[in-house]
């Protein structure tokens, strides 16, 4: 199995969703002073390539570490959603082209090229995000998660998280 990592790089300057502060790198231990080298961060779990669990909106619901460590691992089908411009919806139309690569998948990854404009101020503009037919998909399916290259699931004027809710909706 190829493995690929997603995660951004923990910076002082990253990108983080408006409101939360950024982390903090401090120098904890140094090899002059210590005799060994150790940093102290800190910074929101929200922070950088991060996954959002049921625990995240829903109290007594299932939080990041009560989940077995298969369920971070599986195949995965990166749905090309490139030529989506500002505020159009992921449809159907995007997983037509991936036929039964979308059933079987365990994960869904919708890259929207948004990751190159990491580090800028139009990362946190108007991105494409799920229309309900897609998210209707993933509720039906059996899929142990979704991923973009967005700050969120949710627009970020969307204040109701109105995609996480569903995802996460009470059983």
């Amino acid at each position: 199995m190829k493995v690929i990592d997603l995660t951004h790089t923990i910076r002082e300057d990253m990108p983080v969703y408006p409101g939360t502060e950024p982390p903090k790198l401090e120098a904890a231990n140094t090899y002059d002073k210590d005799g060994f080298k150790e940093t102290r961060i800190t910074m929101f779990s929200h922070t950088g390539t991060h996954m959002d669990p049921p625990a995240h909106l829903y109290k007594g619901r299932t939080a990041l570490d009560e989940f077995p460590p298969d369920q971070f691992i599986g195949k995965a089908v990166v749905i090309d959603c490139r030529t989506l411009k500002n505020g159009e919806a992921i449809t159907l139309k995007q997983l037509e082209p991936y036929g039964d690569e979308i059933s079987a998948a365990d994960f869904l990854l919708f890259e929207l090229g948004w990751d190159k404009l990491w580090g800028t101020e139009e990362y946190f503009g108007d991105y494409p995000c799920l229309d309900d037919d897609v998210m209707d998909l993933i509720m039906g399916g059996d899929y142990k998660g979704i991923g973009f290259d967005v700050i969120g699931l949710d627009p970020i004027a969307d204040l109701e998280l109105t995609r996480h809710n569903r995802l996460f909706c009470r059983e």
